[in-house]
């Protein structure tokens, strides 16, 4: 099992034809992920050869869903035309978009999550890795080739530590690693992703990785308490950041104590989630967790 993607999704690039849509593009063909077309208004018609994998390139997301029956499209456009890309996706009601673009304007990400939610289309991102499931099917950047199915679950605001936790546990493997990226607003929370890794019975424990700013991991630790019952391990980066510092994301900034690595460790903490100050010793922490060690 899985949430959100799974060897039967069927994926569209938007953007396929530029360079970082090519390069990904390939990329997740040869983790397996089922690409089934690009899209490109001024290509429309042609088709890409991905060292013999031949994908054609559509004029729009609806044509694109009407010819294969795609259901999930990864969105690889510059930040100027990212919200009409949301925006034509969501017109075609596909039930997931995953937009890797960074540097979108906030008041574009607001219009188009919101525009998208009214459609029923699942954002994920901004300015995320995408997600991941080992295995089956990969719709983003994530490298493919450092872990492989288990039974953890991951969400997380930070591509780079999604990598390194997917390193760390290599040897347990996950359901679905989900980067949700550290933007300021965002399509898919992790309060999302709790909620379906709750429902997900291949899931035996969640990751939580989250870092300072903002009062996301807060509102996670209040919905840990009430909804889920399967063992969360958190990481927050940031402990040693100085107070006001933006650090990294748009999304990190801290005010007062709302918002600081302690805080989120003592909210979690108290929603009986463990808490660890290094990657390292989050991964020791999901084995204990697993293995039945105190």
């Amino acid at each position: 099992m899985a949430i959100h993607l799974t060897k039967e999704s069927k994926v569209l690039v938007q953007g396929m034809t530029g360079g970082e849509g090519m390069k990904h593009t390939r990329r997740m063909l040869a983790a397996g992920t089922n690409v089934v077309g690009g899209v490109n208004p001024r290509k429309a018609g042609r088709t890409v050869d991905f060292d013999g994998q031949v994908v054609p390139v559509f004029g729009s997301v609806a044509d694109g869903m009407r010819s294969t029956g795609a259901d999930v499209t990864v969105v690889f456009v510059p930040p100027a035309f990212a919200r009409a890309a949301v925006t034509e996706a969501a017109d075609a009601r596909i039930p997931l978009a995953v937009v890797i673009t960074e540097g979108i304007p906030v008041h574009d990400t607001v219009a188009f999550t919101t525009y998208a939610a009214e459609r029923g289309t699942r954002v994920i991102g901004p300015n995320c890795p995408g997600l991941i499931t080992p295995g089956q099917s990969n719709a983003g950047i994530i490298p493919a080739d450092i872990t492989k199915p288990g039974p953890v679950g991951l969400v997380s605001k930070s591509g780079t530590l999604t990598y390194q936790l997917m390193y760390e546990l290599r040897d347990i493997g996950f359901s679905t690693c989900v980067g949700i990226g550290g933007d300021p607003v965002v399509g898919t929370s992790h309060i999302d992703c709790l909620a379906a890794f709750q429902d997900d019975p291949d899931t035996e424990l969640v990751v939580l990785i989250g870092e300072i700013g903002g009062d996301a991991e807060e509102r996670a630790a209040a919905y840990v308490r009430e909804h889920v019952t399967k063992p969360v391990v958190g990481y927050i980066a940031g402990f040693t950041a100085p107070e006001g510092r933006t650090m990294g994301h748009a999304g990190a900034i801290v005010s007062g104590s709302a918002g600081t690595a302690r805080a989120k460790q003592e909210a979690l903490e108290a929603a009986g989630v463990q808490v660890g100050r290094t990657p390292t010793e989050t991964a020791a922490l999901v084995l204990a967790r697993l293995t039945g060690a105190q």
